[in-house]
């Protein structure tokens, strides 16, 4: 089983998933970090090599540190997607090898699927609240991603509703 971690969340995958964290990819690292000024990339990547769908998998792990940024949550996932599909484009032409291929793969991928694994205080108090309601969480993935995944979900640890087992 292909296994990943981001955070203090472990994901595995089912057999067939190929993973990797965009950000740790020397490409990312050495060339497209500083592009623009600065673009950010999703967590994940990860596509089954059986299933034409590419995950772009967003990991938000509110159980200890509550949200202090001020960009809207869902407009700095909608970043991430669109700044992680450029550099996918620009890996398969100008990264090395091994980094061309998987840039390669991803994007033979037909579908492209966006999920938020939402990660938040399970007894919510005054003073550590919720940071927003799943439902509304929920309304929002599909409202900013329609162009890429009208059917964008969020998941977490509780609830998932995704290939994959979090934990």
């Amino acid at each position: 089983m292909p296994k990943i971690i981001e955070g203090t969340v472990n994901f595995d995958f089912p057999e067939g998933f190929v993973l990797q964290k965009l950000d740790m990819t020397t490409f990312y690292k050495k060339h497209f970090q500083s592009f623009a000024g600065g673009v950010k990339a999703v967590d994940i990547l990860a596509f089954d090599s059986s299933n034409p769908e590419l995950w772009m998998i967003e990991v938000k792990d509110y159980r200890v540190h509550p949200r202090t940024k001020p960009i809207d949550l869902f407009d700095e996932i909608a970043a991430k997607v669109f700044s992680s599909l450029a550099c996918l484009l620009a890996m398969r032409a100008n990264a090395s090898d091994n980094e061309q291929l998987f840039a390669d793969q991803a994007l033979k991928q037909t579908r492209l699927r966006v999920v938020l694994h939402l990660e938040q205080i399970s007894n919510p108090t005054r003073l550590k609240p919720v940071v927003i309601d799943p439902k509304v969480a929920r309304m929002k993935m599909k409202q900013r991603l329609r162009a890429i995944d009208p059917q964008a979900k969020v998941s977490s640890i509780a609830v998932a509703r995704v290939p994959w087992v979090a934990t």
